[in-house]
């Protein structure tokens, strides 16, 4: 049970003015509290997030923020193109949250007398004007807090688009770059007793060396677009731990636990006590012990889609204690088969946005992402393809509850700038934050370095790096990627580098829509030279919802069904098929889809449209996950 303290919010705006920090992007960088106006050398990286958050003692810091948008980055430079946070004072920027100190004095901003938006949420769905604005926008909170001694206190931000410059009560406290990662401050000994006021200036400017790079097919939303939380710990905590079931072992619970604090060398338990499970680690000077538990035979029930068992964990030592909600299961392959549990699983899956169709914008809370979990299970999936990057924790989590496999992404998306060192260091960075916020949740099985990524020397050595990170991260899940295929005549090849450090023979193909058509595609084959399980990771077709024609119409629902249809013919001749993600599960909006009446800005490719209803092929794709479940009873 999660402890909630009350948000006492108080009407307020939000300033905050952005310096540019010499950082690596995708990294976190935090402010020593001395000074504010703190030069770029000075900015050090920040230590990993905590895990499980909502676990923690924490208040909650969504709501109505009040907000200024900022096209020229007035609040940041002056009139030089100077950093107002650079500056000796440290001060200038719309981070101050000026106000008048009388008559006299003319201010050029006002929180006080700005809208707000809710929070979490984005910018571009909450105000017309600023549907396609792509720049910076100022949001402030106020809020009160009692501080205590001997307790450390973290701002932590479950994902804001794309770049965040975050200040405390006119000071700031750090900046991070990437729209879908976690990123946390520490902010022991900033905080008031009484109000405070939080202001975050984000940017959602895209940029070729960033991580997604300029070139998307998805709406690029901006701002604060998850929870805001201020999370308190005692002055030595449990920051991280991993406890899960050993690699191809049902028997054995295996992981780490990681102290950190002045009393860091302690005795740490864990305890299951349904599965009848206690152990007792000592952590090191280093704070961490490694956990090695075997299991009484038959006394666990093991999470599956048929049956997602989630059991009560509480890790407690002297000064911490902590309770989480973890399944154990195991995934591996076995040449051509994928083995979940140590039997034989077909992914009956489907892609999906983090985006509700009906309500525009990013998904807001439970309920829409329950929706969209819940249609994905009315087509007998057991498994998403959450992409093309991080989804919330919250979504992980209810596809552990809900039980349905998950493949996770990171936008390494199409071409990147794979020469440079910055670039993979941020990719690497966000590759990081997503396991390690989600490596103790049951669902996902699969970690995902990456889609449609063009074969060159550079991009195979980075993605290599980047397969090589994540198996250091974890090694107890799969690791994969969205691969291109090339055609020969009539015959689609699966030949990439990569394959070699990958478990999967994945891969995106659209036989019917982007080459050949719905009478000539059954004319092709594909040649997989790999012996791994191979999960078809996109195929699909456009289709306007409720516009019907006959089959060999484009854009109607009809051609779609049909090349479904023909897709399983094509597909189930694939020795060691073992999975299927077609895209996508419903319709959504993007910038690159512009055809006045079949587009209008939205992908069309979804078997739901953006009205909620289902299209032919969502009953066809049913039909055909109805089949495969049975054969792999």
């Amino acid at each position: 049970m999660r402890s909630v303290l009350k948000l006492l919010l108080v009407t307020g705006c939000l300033s905050a003015a952005w310096a540019q920090d010499d950082q690596a992007p995708g990294q976190t960088m935090v402010v020593p509290a001395a000074g504010a106006g703190v030069a770029p050398a000075a900015v050090t990286k920040q230590p990993p997030t905590l895990h499980n958050i909502y676990g923690r003692t924490h208040l909650l810091l969504d709501g109505r923020w009040n907000y200024i948008v900022d096209p020229y980055e007035a609040g940041y430079y002056n009139y030089r193109h100077q950093p107002f946070d650079q500056s000796a004072t440290g001060s200038g920027g719309f981070y101050d949250d000026r106000k008048p100190k009388d008559k006299t004095e003319a201010v050029e901003y006002s929180f006080d007398g700005s809208p707000t938006l809710a929070i979490p949420g984005d910018w571009n769905s909450q105000n017309a004007k600023l549907e396609n604005y792509e720049g910076t926008v100022w949001m402030r909170q106020q809020f009160q807090a009692a501080p205590k001694d001997g307790k450390h206190y973290f701002l932590y931000f479950g994902a804001v688009n794309y770049e965040a410059h975050v200040y405390l009560n006119g000071k700031k406290v750090g900046s991070h770059k990437g729209g879908f990662t976690p990123f946390q401050f520490e902010v022991t000994g900033r905080l008031l007793k009484g109000q405070n006021t939080v202001i975050v200036k984000a940017d959602n400017t895209r940029h070729q060396d960033d991580i997604p790079t300029l070139n998307t097919d998805w709406w690029n939303y901006g701002g604060i677009t998850r929870d805001v939380l201020l999370a308190e710990t005692p002055d030595t905590y449990i920051a991280d731990y991993q406890i899960q079931l050993a690699k191809g072992d049902m028997g054995r619970i295996e992981g780490y636990v990681q102290m950190t604090g002045a009393q860091r060398s302690q005795d740490v338990t864990i305890t299951i006590p349904e599965a009848g499970v206690k152990a007792t680690v000592h952590t090191g000077a280093d704070g961490r012990a490694t956990v090695g538990i075997p299991l009484t035979k038959n006394k666990m029930r093991y999470w599956s889609p048929e049956d997602p068992k989630l059991y009560t964990v509480t890790i407690a030592g002297a000064t911490d204690k902590l309770n989480d909600r973890i399944g154990f299961r195991t995934i591996e392959t076995r040449g051509q088969d994928l083995l979940l549990n140590g039997k034989s699983v077909f992914l009956r899956g489907v892609s999906l946005h983090d985006e509700n169709p009906l309500i525009p914008g990013r998904l807001r809370g439970e309920g829409d992402m329950r929706m969209m979990l819940q249609w994905a299970k009315e087509m007998n999936c057991n498994y998403v393809r959450l992409a093309h990057y991080p989804h919330s924790e919250e979504m992980i989590r209810l596809a552990d509850e809900m039980g349905i496999l998950v493949w996770a992404e990171v936008p390494v998306y199409w071409t990147i700038s794979w020469e440079k060192p910055e670039v993979y260091a941020n990719a690497s960075q966000q590759l990081t934050d997503l396991v390690t916020r989600d490596r103790n949740r049951a669902s996902v099985i699969i970690w995902s370095i990456g889609n449609e990524t063009p074969v060159s020397d550079a991009r195979n050595v980075f993605m290599g790096k980047l397969a090589d990170t994540v198996r250091s991260l974890d090694h107890t899940r799969l690791v994969a990627a969205a691969l291109e295929v090339h055609r020969k005549g009539n015959e689609v090849t699966v030949e990439d580098p990569l394959s070699d450090k990958i478990d999967l023979a994945s891969f995106n193909e659209y036989a019917g829509w982007y080459w050949s058509d719905n009478k000539e595609m059954l004319k092709f084959s594909f040649k997989v030279n790999y012996n791994k399980p191979v999960v078809i990771s996109e195929f699909g077709a456009d289709a306007l919802g409720g516009l019907h024609a006959d089959d060999d119409t484009r854009w109607s629902e009809e051609y779609q069904d049909l090349l479904y249809k023909n897709q399983f013919k094509m597909l189930d001749a694939i020795p060691g098929l073992r999975g299927t993600t077609p895209w996508v599960l419903t319709d959504f909006r993007s910038p690159r889809r512009p055809h006045p009446y079949y587009q209008d800005f939205w992908n069309r490719k979804g078997l739901i449209s953006e009205t909620g209803k289902k299209k032919l092929a969502f009953y066809t794709m049913k039909a055909y996950y109805d089949q495969k479940q049975q054969q792999y009873k």
